[in-house]
């Protein structure tokens, strides 16, 4: 049986999407087991003047539960 479940994961030290992104990725690992399938359900990012101060990505997770 397969099931979805979304993370969010914040990172408030990575200087773009992509390393967001991989940590995101790499934090729902961690947690989540037998993994089938990742999509990026959704980016945001907090900007203070010029600066993005924290990136917010939420991933959507397929995987596989036995």
């Amino acid at each position: 049986m397969s099931v979805l479940k979304v993370i969010e994961v914040l990172s408030n030290s990575d200087n773009s999407w992509e390393d967001a992104t991989q940590k995101a990725v790499k934090e729902a690992s961690k947690t989540v087991k037998n993994i089938r399938s990742v999509y990026v359900q959704d980016q945001s990012a907090i900007v203070k003047g010029d600066d993005v101060v924290e990136f917010r990505v939420n991933l959507k997770l397929t995987f596989e539960v036995k």
